[in-house]
Protein backbone atom coordinates (compact mmCIF):
# COMPACT_ATOMS: atom_id res chain seq x y z
CA UNK A 1 0.00 0.00 0.00
CA UNK A 2 1.40 3.49 -1.05
CA UNK A 3 2.06 6.16 1.62
CA UNK A 4 -0.91 8.20 0.59
CA UNK A 5 -3.48 5.25 0.57
CA UNK A 6 -2.43 4.87 4.01
CA UNK A 7 -3.75 8.57 4.69
CA UNK A 8 -7.25 9.73 5.84
CA UNK A 9 -9.04 12.57 4.26
CA UNK A 10 -9.31 15.39 6.37
CA UNK A 11 -11.77 18.33 6.12
CA UNK A 12 -10.73 20.76 3.46
CA UNK A 13 -12.65 23.86 2.50
CA UNK A 14 -11.66 27.12 0.75
CA UNK A 15 -9.05 27.43 -1.95
CA UNK A 16 -5.92 27.43 0.09
CA UNK A 17 -6.63 23.74 0.00
CA UNK A 18 -6.16 23.25 -3.33
CA UNK A 19 -3.20 21.91 -4.87
CA UNK A 20 -0.99 23.71 -7.39
CA UNK A 21 -0.04 21.84 -10.72
CA UNK A 22 3.29 20.77 -10.16
CA UNK A 23 1.91 19.02 -6.73
CA UNK A 24 -1.26 17.23 -9.18
CA UNK A 25 1.35 16.32 -11.58
CA UNK A 26 3.95 14.52 -8.94
CA UNK A 27 0.52 12.92 -6.89
CA UNK A 28 -0.26 11.98 -10.17
CA UNK A 29 2.91 9.87 -10.66
CA UNK A 30 2.05 7.77 -7.80
CA UNK A 31 -1.17 6.44 -9.29
CA UNK A 32 -1.12 4.35 -12.49
CA UNK A 33 -3.76 4.63 -14.67
CA UNK A 34 -4.90 7.74 -13.53
CA UNK A 35 -5.80 11.35 -15.69
CA UNK A 36 -6.24 15.01 -15.05
CA UNK A 37 -9.64 15.70 -16.04
CA UNK A 38 -9.78 18.19 -19.37
CA UNK A 39 -11.14 20.90 -17.09
CA UNK A 40 -8.37 20.00 -14.29
CA UNK A 41 -10.71 20.23 -11.45
CA UNK A 42 -10.81 16.50 -10.84
CA UNK A 43 -8.65 13.13 -11.22
CA UNK A 44 -10.30 10.31 -13.37
CA UNK A 45 -9.39 6.59 -14.01
CA UNK A 46 -12.18 3.69 -15.93
CA UNK A 47 -12.26 0.43 -14.38
CA UNK A 48 -12.54 -2.49 -16.75
CA UNK A 49 -14.39 -6.36 -15.48
CA UNK A 50 -15.59 -9.11 -16.85
CA UNK A 51 -19.04 -8.93 -15.77
CA UNK A 52 -22.33 -6.40 -14.17
CA UNK A 53 -21.81 -8.73 -10.44
CA UNK A 54 -18.29 -7.66 -10.37
CA UNK A 55 -18.48 -4.02 -11.68
CA UNK A 56 -21.29 -3.59 -8.54
CA UNK A 57 -18.90 -5.76 -6.29
CA UNK A 58 -16.42 -2.68 -7.56
CA UNK A 59 -18.68 0.27 -6.66
CA UNK A 60 -20.17 -1.20 -3.28
CA UNK A 61 -16.45 -1.30 -2.27
CA UNK A 62 -15.54 2.08 -3.18
CA UNK A 63 -18.83 3.43 -1.88
CA UNK A 64 -17.63 1.92 1.56
CA UNK A 65 -14.51 3.97 1.67
CA UNK A 66 -15.39 6.87 0.43
CA UNK A 67 -18.37 6.81 3.07
CA UNK A 68 -15.53 6.06 5.69
CA UNK A 69 -13.47 8.77 4.60
CA UNK A 70 -16.92 11.23 3.84
CA UNK A 71 -15.06 11.86 0.05
CA UNK A 72 -17.60 10.86 -2.51
CA UNK A 73 -17.05 10.30 -6.34
CA UNK A 74 -18.79 10.68 -8.79
CA UNK A 75 -19.35 7.39 -10.38
CA UNK A 76 -20.61 6.39 -13.73
CA UNK A 77 -20.56 2.72 -14.53
CA UNK A 78 -22.57 0.14 -16.68
CA UNK A 79 -22.07 -3.37 -17.57
CA UNK A 80 -18.55 -4.38 -17.07
CA UNK A 81 -17.15 -1.05 -16.60
CA UNK A 82 -17.14 2.15 -14.15
CA UNK A 83 -15.73 6.09 -14.20
CA UNK A 84 -14.79 7.84 -11.02
CA UNK A 85 -13.79 11.03 -10.89
CA UNK A 86 -12.87 12.55 -7.62
CA UNK A 87 -12.44 16.56 -7.20
CA UNK A 88 -13.05 18.55 -3.89
CA UNK A 89 -15.56 20.99 -4.79
CA UNK A 90 -15.40 22.43 -1.05
CA UNK A 91 -11.81 23.59 -2.68
CA UNK A 92 -13.13 24.37 -6.32
CA UNK A 93 -10.66 21.71 -7.65
CA UNK A 94 -8.45 18.94 -6.73
CA UNK A 95 -7.42 18.66 -2.82
CA UNK A 96 -4.51 16.11 -1.27
CA UNK A 97 -8.02 14.32 -0.44
CA UNK A 98 -8.89 13.26 -4.00
CA UNK A 99 -5.47 11.63 -4.39
CA UNK A 100 -5.80 10.04 -0.82
CA UNK A 101 -9.28 8.28 -1.45
CA UNK A 102 -7.74 7.02 -5.65
CA UNK A 103 -4.75 5.76 -3.72
CA UNK A 104 -7.37 3.68 -1.96
CA UNK A 105 -9.06 2.70 -4.72
CA UNK A 106 -6.10 0.88 -6.17
CA UNK A 107 -5.60 -0.80 -3.11
CA UNK A 108 -8.81 -2.36 -2.43
CA UNK A 109 -7.86 -3.77 -6.30
CA UNK A 110 -4.43 -4.83 -4.99
CA UNK A 111 -6.58 -6.55 -2.56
Amino acid sequence: MTDLARQHCQPRKGPEHALDRTTIDDLLGQLPGWSLAADGKAIVKDFKFDDFHRTLGFINAVGFMANHEDHHPDIDAGYGHCHLLWSTHDVGGLSLNDFICAARVEALLAR
